[in-house]
């Protein structure tokens, strides 16, 4: 069975990726007991989160392929945004805070649904609607089960989250006489979606049609969700902290195989070259930590929280649009790019 497994890029690669979330995990449960540590840990995480965010905007803006898709979206969606949240933290903090938490909660789950698929067409599966409301059951669970906890309040009272986090957080465990009521038929809905899945798998399996390798991604998900239920804070560092991961090593490779027939204006030259996607990361990386420094010399928490919101809400709403693997492109770089089934004998 394994023998017909379709990986991304290898089978030591994928696995790795698709637990990448449990040495954050890990690392939050090991050092729970201690503030200070658990704060650097929150800070480094949310660091690394805040770095992967504006990578969207060179993969819109500096391939002209890719501009040309949603030309007038790309070009006043930065203003709108601006003027959406000024406005937003001028009226209530707590309400800019529950939507952009929310609609992160859900990018992170639509990265991790958009990886699943990508397993599944590379097996010939074309529907994934039974595993998308079978990971947003699991996200809806977690949501619930930490908002009707008794203990959240004392836990977040302890993060380090900064005020949007605290804020959205806050809001959720306001609510937990109600959110209560919804325990137990989310946990039933998420029980029964995750069975059929397993029982259609099984099915695949049977006809000789399954991605083996989709399963393993499908587990690591799982065990991230039952992690939260158990310890939510070393699963929330988790979740966070994998999406980003993820994130660096899906465009690095996509990067390495979409431009490879000439397109992409300066975006593609640049990482056409054997050492290009090298330069590409380190370019960017110096551009993030000069826009830290600038914002933390003359703009102080407000700038940053702006900026944060900013570039994390252009990331959340271009991904939307330029990941859909029904294009040629993306589908060219990441769904028949890649390893070939590994051997019979060989385990993973």
């Amino acid at each position: 069975m394994w023998g017909r497994a379709r990986w991304i890029r290898t089978p030591a690669v994928d696995i790795a990726l698709a637990f990448a979330w449990v040495p954050f995990a890990v690392a939050a449960h090991a050092v729970s007991g201690d503030p200070d540590a658990l704060a650097r840990l929150f800070g480094f995480t949310f660091l690394l989160s805040f770095f992967h965010q504006p990578l969207t905007l060179p993969l819109v803006y500096g391939d002209p392929d890719q501009f040309a898709l949603r030309r007038r979206t790309f070009t006043w969606s930065p203003v709108v945004f601006a003027v959406l949240i000024t406005a937003g933290l001028t009226v209530s903090l707590v309400i800019v805070a529950v939507v952009a938490g929310l609609w992160n909660a859900e990018h992170t789950l639509m990265q991790r649904f958009g990886l699943t698929r990508i397993y599944g067409r590379k097996a010939g599966e074309e529907d994934g609607s039974l595993e998308r409301w079978m990971l947003v059951s699991w996200l809806v669970l977690a949501v619930v089960w930490i908002g009707a906890d008794p203990a959240t309040p004392s836990r977040v009272a302890r993060l380090p989250l900064g005020d949007l986090n605290t804020a959205s957080l806050d809001r959720l465990t306001a609510l937990r006489p109600f959110i209560s009521m919804l325990v137990v038929p989310v946990a039933v809905t998420a029980v029964v979606l995750a069975a059929r899945w397993v029982a259609c798998e099984r099915r695949r399996a049977g006809r000789g049609d399954a991605n083996p390798a989709k399963w393993v991604y499908v587990g690591a998900t799982a065990g991230l969700f039952a992690w939260m239920l158990v310890d939510p804070v070393a699963g929330f560092v988790g979740y966070v902290g994998a999406h980003a991961v993820e994130y660096f090593v899906i465009v690095h490779h996509a990067l390495g195989s979409r431009y490879t027939d000439g397109s992409g204006g300066v975006l593609g030259a640049a990482v056409r070259p054997p050492a290009g996607r090298g330069w590409f990361f380190a370019g960017y990386g110096a551009v993030l930590v000069a826009l830290i420094l600038v914002l933390d010399r003359f703009g102080g928490p407000e700038a940053y929280g702006f900026a944060v919101l900013l570039l994390g809400g252009l990331h959340v709403f271009y991904d939307g649009f330029i990941w859909k693997l029904r294009r040629p492109a993306v589908a060219r770089g990441l769904v028949t790019s890649g390893a070939q089934p590994i051997p019979a004998n060989a385990s993973a």
